[in-house]
Formats: C-alpha cells, structure tokens, sequence
C-alpha cells in the first residue's frame, strides 16, 4: 500500500476487526499448494477486475492496450475507493461474488488467502523476477498468490541546504549518525524539530519497523509459526525511536502525517521518513530539486525498510483464469511496468525493469530501488493488521507518555499470543 492509502487501509482494518476472524485455526491449508499451468495461446473471454484509488481509475487505459494484443478478449474495470475497498472484498468473499482479479493491499493478502480465496500462482510466472520483499508479500505458507504489481519503500528525506549548515556534507549511514544530524538540524540550522516521525497511533508501524529490520528483527519466531515482538532487537528500535521523542527531536504531538511539505519548505521540519511519492509533493510547493535528497535508512547492522504496494490476484472463483493470469502476466512484463510508472509514477515491482532510462535519469528514484533490494514486509498472516492494531496502541503510548518500551512490547507479544496468527 502507498501514499495516503497506507493509512486510510491501517484505519479501515482496525475499525473492521469484527470482521476478521480472532485466532482461526481453520484459515485455509498450511500445506504448500503447487499453481495450475495456464493454457497457451491469446486471451479470450471477458474478466472483471477492481483496483483501487487512482490505479482503478487509470488502469481502463491501458487494459485497452492489452485487448489490441488480445482481440477475443474484454476487461472490465471496476474502480474502488480505498476507503470502501476492505469491507467489499470480505463481504464478496463471502457471498462467493469476486472479480476474476483484482488489486489487493499487500496486508490482506494473508486473510483472503487464508479464507480460500485466493488462486496460487501459475508455474509460468517467473517469481524471481520480482524484488524478494515484494514477492514475500504473496506467500502465504510457502504458497505465493498473485504477483507484484507495484512497490514502494521508504527512506529519509533531507534538506541537502540545511543540512550543510548543520555541517553535513554527506548523509549518515548508521543510528547514531541520524540523530546527531537531527539534533544539528535544530542547534545549528534553526529547525523547530530536527525529524518528523509519527507519534504513534495508527499505522505508525510503518515508521518504526524500518529500524527493527535494519537491526535483524525477525517478526515471526518458532520457524515462522508465531508472532514475535518481544525480541531484543525491536525492543533496540523503540527505544531508538523513543529517543528521539524524549530527547525533544520529534513533535510529540505529531498526527499520522508528521511533516507537512510546507513544514519541509519552511526548514521547519527538514527531515523525514516516507515514500517515492513525496518527492513531487515537496517539490509542488516550491522544494528545489537541489535543496532536497533522500537517504537509505540508516543501519545498525545492515539497511533495511518497509516494502508496500500491491499485488495482482486471481480469485479462485472465476470462470476466466486463465485469461485472468494473461492480463496479469501481461501487466507483469518489464516494458508493460516501465509504461505503467510513466502513466502513474507506480515504481516496477519487476527488478529488470528498473533499467529503463526512465527510472534510471532519476537518482534520487535510483536510491528507492537500491532500498528496495533489502526491504521487507511485515508477515502474511491472517491476523497481521488486528495485531498490528495494538501495535500501533502501545507506541503511541511509548511515544507520547514516555512508557517503558520493554514493557509495551510485552503486551503487545501478550496479545498477539492471544489473538494468534490464524493459520
């Protein structure tokens, strides 16, 4: 998931809990389920697929493209608001009345496969092809349903001016080296808070997993059966994260978006974490391109962040796979993706795409794929965004009341033991 879909989805999820199952021990097989071939030749036959946001609305465009390719066959797009999107695929999965494919929040690919839903990948579809995180994001029990369609990952932006006054000539490469250029952008480059990280609350995971994956956090344990929060090296990010709260660095008070682009303008709030879409944000409101630069995450033992985006899935319901999968291998190919991100700026899921003159003239979009070889996400489990949920609740706590760090992730290990994985 991405932009302000990320967190419209994490709010959805947490106010849908009734809706997902709490510890199901019947969500589907853990056994590893093997694809069926798809049938060679043109496509034919009509399928249906929702998308959401502005990829369901510019999608028509180029399906139109693959039909000219394809001429027995039709596609039929059907865009959907983010903010409807969660509660229609539950409820069509229930009623048995899914499209033949669809787009789907990389969070949610555990339940809908965990509830039968989800067809499994055809041998055809080369997995490899993808960044490793993103493909990760399809598996379910060592099963992969869908594909990639695109990605996104996060890293820190800076303000190159500001940063020179602060005496930075070039950006830091570990923890200690991000703090210290944070807290030298408010002693000696007059910023009011030297980094714009959320304050907890919703969706906040996002903010602090990067530094837990950048430390070898691991969130599953007992060979990725369980949950595992509680680990010493979350438990190093948080308190890292903490710090920057305590030591006055970040806005306590911060909502779910932190930094505002004028707040980056003005040197306010001259850094921050986020994704490949705040680079045109910023730079509509009057950011220089050379005033601005983005950073790998910092290290403590390797860089790592957050990989979102979406993937493209067939339901096991359609009349239509195999034409389904045609659209989506089509989708799926490097100069298909690379005209994608030229229509939608969606960064290529498909690492050869990433060698195209259009992604590679961008340096700061170079350093978002170098991200993106490391990045990762957060566990395919059924219960992933009911868990994440308290998550969310606790570091709001550590952040905004000085909780003990220790302490919160103790209950939030208490409860994902309870809540359980759903598998």
């Amino acid at each position: 998931m991405r932009r302000t879909s990320a967190m419209a989805v994490a709010t959805i999820a947490a106010a849908a809990l009734t809706l997902t199952a709490c510890g199901r021990n019947d969500a589907g097989s853990k056994a590893t389920e093997t694809g069926k071939d798809v049938s060679s030749g043109k496509a034919t036959g009509t399928i249906t697929v929702w998308a959401m946001g502005a990829e369901g609305e510019k999608l028509p465009a180029l399906a139109k493209e693959f039909e000219a390719a394809n001429p027995g066959a039709k596609v039929n797009v059907t865009a959907i608001p983010w903010d409807a999107a969660y509660q229609k695929f539950t409820t069509a999965i229930t009623a048995g009345t899914t499209p033949d494919a669809a787009m789907v929040g990389t969070t949610w690919m555990g339940e809908f496969a965990g509830n039968d839903a989800l067809d499994p990948t055809p041998p055809a579809i080369d997995k490899s092809a993808f960044f490793d995180g993103a493909q990760k994001t399809t598996e379910v029990n060592g099963t992969s349903f869908g594909v990639p369609w695109y990605v996104e990952t996060r890293l820190v932006y800076y303000r190159t001016d500001l940063a020179k006054k602060a005496g930075y000539d070039k950006a830091p490469t570990d923890w200690d080296g991000l703090k210290s250029m944070a807290k030298a952008m408010q002693t000696k480059a007059g910023a009011k808070y030297g980094m714009g990280f959320q304050a907890g609350g919703v969706g906040s995971w996002q903010s602090i997993m990067p530094f837990g994956w950048s430390n070898d956090a691991d969130l599953t344990k007992d060979s990725g059966k369980a949950y595992n929060f509680d680990s010493p090296e979350v438990l190093d990010a948080v308190k890292y994260y903490q710090s920057y709260f305590t030591d006055g660095i970040s806005d306590k008070a911060a909502p779910a978006t932190p930094t505002t682009e004028p707040d980056f303008k003005s040197g306010r709030v001259p850094m921050f974490v986020s994704g490949p879409w705040m680079m045109s944000a910023v730079e509509k409101v009057g950011v220089k391109k050379d005033q601005y630069d983005v950073m790998p995450i910092p290290a403590k033992t390797k860089s790592s962040s957050f990989v979102g985006g979406s993937d493209l899935v067939v339901f096991k319901k359609s009349k239509q796979r195999d034409t389904a999968w045609k659209f989506i291998q089509w989708l799926s190919d490097p100069k298909t993706q690379v005209k994608w991100y030229s229509s939608s700026t969606d960064l290529p899921a498909v690492k050869s795409a990433w060698q195209d003159p259009a992604l590679t003239a961008d340096t700061k979009l170079a350093v978002f794929g170098k991200q993106l070889e490391t990045a990762q996400a957060p566990p395919s489990f059924p219960t992933w965004e009911q868990v994440v949920a308290g998550f969310d609740t606790e570091m709001e706590k550590v952040t905004k009341q000085g909780a003990d760090p220790a302490a919160a992730l103790k209950t939030v290990q208490q409860q994902a033991d309870s809540i359980g994985t759903g598998q």
